[in-house]
């Protein structure tokens, strides 16, 4: 039985891989203050989480991937993979360095062995999401975790937003967390 399976703490999506029906999800989970987890008939059907792949943007809302992953690789034993933006500034090296540190936090307290790894990726903040769909075969997880858009822009009313696209490509089941701190609340 997968974690997300009669899981109250974390909402399932099943839809069709038609950018109108993962749109009409998205827009209906904007609120939501739980995680929750897409899966569409493309995506491989998966028992066992080994690996979670998280990409790391420069946005200050990534580091809410932290909580989530941990309670993740704490129930499921799997290793955490967080893929860094190749950013120019130092905004995703350090989302990175409080993810680790509240990953080593959580070990210390709990006396759980938590492991994780940390691979550079090639793209930017901008397009780190779009590498990590794409990348799949290359870190052979389970699980890609992403943020939602906070706010949709021009561009993600004209082109879609990047977690819509991130689904349509995946392999795997896309879990996403809304960034907003007055939607976010963790189930552990």
């Amino acid at each position: 039985m997968l974690i997300w399976e009669n899981n109250e703490d974390i909402r399932l999506v099943t839809c069709a891989n038609t950018r109108r029906e993962i749109q009409h999800h998205l827009n209906d989970c904007r609120e939501e203050r739980r995680p929750y987890v897409f899966i569409t008939p493309t995506m491989r059907s998966i028992e066992i989480i080994r690996r979670i792949l998280v990409p790391v943007s420069m946005l200050e809302e990534e580091v809410y991937k932290a909580e989530i992953c941990t309670y993740l690789a704490r129930k499921t034993g799997a290793k955490i993979v967080l893929l860094k933006a190749n950013d120019y500034g130092s905004k995703a090296q350090l989302n990175i360095n409080k993810i680790i540190t509240h990953i080593r936090q959580v070990a210390e307290r709990t006396g759980e062995k938590i492991e994780y790894e940390v691979h550079e990726g090639q793209k930017d903040s901008f397009a780190i999401n779009r590498e990590a769909s794409e990348r799949q075969r290359d870190f052979g997880h389970q699980l890609l975790l992403l943020t939602a858009s906070r706010e949709y822009g021009l561009d993600d009313w004209l082109f879609g937003p990047q977690e819509r696209k991130a689904i349509q490509r995946s392999l795997v089941p896309v879990m996403l967390i809304n960034p907003r701190a007055d939607l976010f609340s963790l189930c552990d």
